[in-house]
């Protein structure tokens, strides 16, 4: 080879070697507690502040409160635990039920722990991202802490690839799950698919109780499956007095109820999430006010 062309060659190898994704790590593990796992930079970036509500304003969940903060309390103290999927009606607090838990979990005297001592780190993972998951598994199976990978509003839309990840990784494989790793994920699909994908599959297929069962045998992978549901009245008030109690507001019960109920009919619908935004637009009024 011309000696004049390795300079190029050299050139080409650092160029390649930039552009591939870099390895793996859990650098910086000790800084936090929770964390986003980006595939493409090959790390977890750290969350300082995980925005969380209280456990004591999820209102009207009571049963599925107690079930997923037992489960997740014993994950956190080394004991046996399962992967857990919260499926239900929208803005019942399915998302921050679970934040609440992993902060629950890593109080120390009733106080949060120092940022990166805490029992439990909270790990998210995009849907987008899922065919990556056995490779953040293999990564956090290394590591001594304890964690809950957390993907949001998990849906699919069709039978692909990271549906079929997503199964590989709760069976465990050949290699098993990691002891130190749960999944929690929400959904408002019982199935995590649509009536009508399901639906389709069982008309077209030879045997339609197997086309069936494949399709939702992916949420049977979750041990714990918690379901939530539409709120009645009166627990959209507990709701929204929890909230108005917590912030101090200075108004009656009367008219709070009166203007919440105006509030829920004005978005048709009551939920955790309607009582919410219901409370930060009044304090905004009141505050306004005084």
């Amino acid at each position: 080879m011309d000696s004049t062309s390795l300079p190029l060659l050299e050139r080409i190898a650092a160029a390649l070697e930039r552009l591939s994704p870099p390895a793996p790590s859990l650098a910086g593990l000790d800084r936090a507690d929770a964390f986003i796992w980006h595939p493409g930079l090959g790390r977890l970036t750290a969350v300082p502040h995980v925005a969380h509500v209280d456990m004591a304003l999820l209102q009207g969940i009571d049963r599925q409160r107690r079930m997923l903060l037992d489960n997740t309390l014993h994950f956190a103290g080394g004991l046996p635990a399962n992967n857990a999927m919260l499926w239900g009606a929208r803005g019942m607090g399915k998302s921050s039920l679970v934040k609440a838990a992993h902060a629950q979990a890593n109080l120390v005297d009733g106080r949060p722990a120092a940022p990166g001592r805490g029992r439990l780190v909270l790990v998210e993972i995009q849907r987008e991202d899922l065919s990556t998951l056995p490779d953040l598994l293999a990564l956090l199976r290394e590591s001594p802490r304890r964690f809950i990978v957390f993907c949001d509003d998990l849906s699919f839309e069709r039978e692909d690839a990271d549906y079929k990840a997503l199964k590989s990784v709760l069976d465990g494989g050949i290699a098993g799950r990691p002891q130190n790793v749960l999944f929690y994920a929400t959904s408002n699909r019982r199935h995590l698919m649509p009536r009508e994908m399901i639906e389709n599959e069982s008309s077209t297929a030879i045997n339609t109780a197997e086309a069936t069962e494949e399709k939702v045998s992916l949420s049977d992978r979750f041990g714990l499956w918690i379901g939530f549901h539409n709120c009645a009245q009166d627990t959209f008030m507990d709701m929204v007095r929890a909230y108005a109690k917590e912030r101090r507001l200075p108004i009656t019960d009367a008219d709070l109820t009166r203007r919440a109920n105006a509030w829920s009919l004005s978005r048709g619908g009551r939920s955790g999430r309607v009582a919410f935004q219901f409370i930060e637009d009044l304090s905004a009024e009141l505050s306004a006010q005084a």
